[in-house]
């Protein structure tokens, strides 16, 4: 039987391993959709959700996340997502179908539905890489080499576009897998220059950042801390790099003063596969180092912020291991203390917050927890306990509220238990989703914090003195809207006794639920507004 060009794209995806995909059907993909029978596509009920869950799941797994749309507004609503993606390191593969190769005219937007100038060019300043396919040939190698290119290190997401005409006609063999160009391998000369600043190094701090999660670096990055003595702080995307019982991890956040004065007493800091962003770094009035190491994929994304002394291209696993060769192993840091601080802080600060925490802590291993931009999520971003690579997901690359809920329905689509903390106001962004929840069966519990509005916001507004202007919202009944769709749901006040009995029934359930909590919590140390050091807002 003769292959179509949208047969050789569900070839090129089940090549690549591809074991899920989410999307959303539309006049020009169809042809897409029939491909595809029989294979794991999750429908749901807005492109953006497609890129957010693409983007959890990959994630969760490290695997290629993928988006299926349709041409023009079905692509561009995915952009939000694939923002954030891009922000995030994370490899998703966006699949859009364009209008039909026979009615363009170059240079002339002929009011063709859905037809966009240049559909390719919205996804530019957001990806790694766009591609375009010209013949219904060319469509399996276009998608095979894109994906090759969201997987390299620095991943990222990638854009492809196929004219819907193309996905009929005939096509010919998929072709071979891309073979990944080697990575960059820095000198033994600068390897060892390295190795004798960190062993003659009095105060060491490893700060370690999302590339190093990517690389699976963490038991490389953890026997190095050993022997250096060092503390390891982790950024929001590396939460869960090293175990919590690991003797050098030192609290989160480094927001909080009393680890941020680790970064301050080092002679030397060893960056892995970091950037020190601004929210990170509370806009770079964490004062620079007076030797800074760094280990990065890209010499110029690990020099833009701070320059260090000393660049190491290449691999964060593989150059961590060599880093760590002939070094003598130290004593552990003293970090006990500095935990007990932190802990202190959260339950004078916030003792809901407290209780809200622990409740995560207990969470059966393996479970997924990602995190929206609200109040409860920064509480998480900062202060959750991480036990393990991948299972914590926040999007605090671009910082896109309404991330919560549709990345854990990706998170949940790779089969592990997922918990999304939400507010009610980004739980609105994507709550039509919920039928995509019910429609899968997905293992999710979704958290949803009330605090009856934007709580974050309503926060700047009272530091500031004025009045709360569009932050105060009027929201459903969510118990009810869950319900509806047959989904198990309940609400409870606060975060009591009620709370934990209700979260230990639901997190322990096989499918959908959800929790609604009523609860005001006064944002952590790590958001904006609360920054200690001067002049950081």
């Amino acid at each position: 039987m003769t292959k179509t060009g949208a047969d050789r794209l569900a070839d090129a995806l089940a090549t690549l391993g591809v074991e899920v995909a989410f999307g959303l059907p539309g006049v020009h993909n169809l042809p897409v959709w029939e491909a595809l029978a029989g294979r794991r596509l999750i429908g749901v009920r807005h492109e953006q959700t497609a890129g957010y869950a693409a983007d959890g799941y990959a994630r969760a797994t490290g695997k290629l996340g993928v988006a299926l749309v349709t041409t023009g507004p079905g692509a561009a609503n995915t952009l939000g997502a694939v923002g954030e993606a891009q922000a995030s390191g994370s490899p998703v593969l966006v699949i859009a179908t364009d209008i039909p190769s026979t009615l363009r005219k170059p240079g002339v937007v002929r009011g063709v539905l859905h037809e966009t100038s240049d559909q390719a060019a919205l996804f530019e300043p957001v990806t790694k890489g766009t591609f375009t396919a010209g013949t219904a040939d060319e469509i399996a190698a276009v998608v095979l080499e894109a994906a090759a290119l969201a997987l390299r290190p620095q991943s990222g997401p990638v854009y492809v576009g196929i004219p819907t005409d193309l996905l009929r006609k005939p096509a010919g063999e998929i072709g071979a897998v891309p073979v990944p160009e080697p990575l960059p391998v820095p000198s033994e000369v600068d390897i060892q220059r390295a190795r004798e600043s960190l062993a003659a190094a009095e105060r060491p701090l490893v700060w370690a950042g999302g590339g190093a999660l990517r690389a699976g670096a963490g038991a490389e990055i953890g026997a190095l801390a050993e022997r250096l003595g060092a503390p390891v702080v982790t950024t929001f995307a590396a939460r869960g790099l090293l175990g919590q019982a690991h003797p050098c991890l030192a609290p989160n956040p480094v927001h909080a003063p009393e680890v941020g004065a680790l970064w301050d007493r080092a002679d030397v800091v060893l960056g892995i596969g970091t950037d020190f962003d601004g929210l990170m770094t509370q806009n770079w009035l964490m004062p620079p180092p007076p030797k800074l190491l760094v280990v990065n994929i890209d010499a110029e994304d690990a020099a833009k912020n701070y320059p260090p002394d000393l660049t190491l291209v290449g691999d964060a696993r593989e150059v961590t291991a060599r880093l760590a060769e002939g070094l003598p192993r130290k004593a552990p840091p003293p970090l006990d203390d500095l935990k007990s601080q932190v802990r202190h802080r959260i339950e004078t600060e916030e003792p809901q917050a407290a209780v809200f925490l622990d409740a995560l802590a207990e969470l059966d291993p393996g479970t997924v927890v990602v995190a929206d931009m609200c109040v409860a999520g920064y509480w998480a971003g900062g202060f959750h306990r991480v036990r393990e690579p991948r299972t914590f997901v926040y999007p605090m690359g671009w910082g896109t509220l309404g991330f919560g809920f549709p990345a854990s329905l990706g998170a949940a689509a790779s089969g592990a238990r997922t918990v999304c903390v939400t507010g009610d106001g980004g739980f609105l962004y994507g709550c039509g989703d919920l039928a995509t929840l019910a429609q899968e069966r997905l293992p999710l519990t979704v958290l949803v914090v009330d605090d009856g509005g934007y709580g974050m916001l309503r926060f700047d507004q009272d530091q500031e003195g004025v009045a709360h202007r569009g932050v105060d919202l009027d929201t459903p009944d969510f118990v009810a809207l869950a319900r509806s769709f047959g989904i198990p749901a309940g609400r409870v006040e606060g975060f009591g006794a009620e709370f934990r009995a209700k979260w230990t029934e639901l997190t322990a359930a096989a499918g959908p639920n959800v929790l609604v909590v009523g609860a005001a919590l006064r944002p952590p140390v790590n958001t904006s507004p609360r920054w200690h050091r001067k002049g950081a807002k």
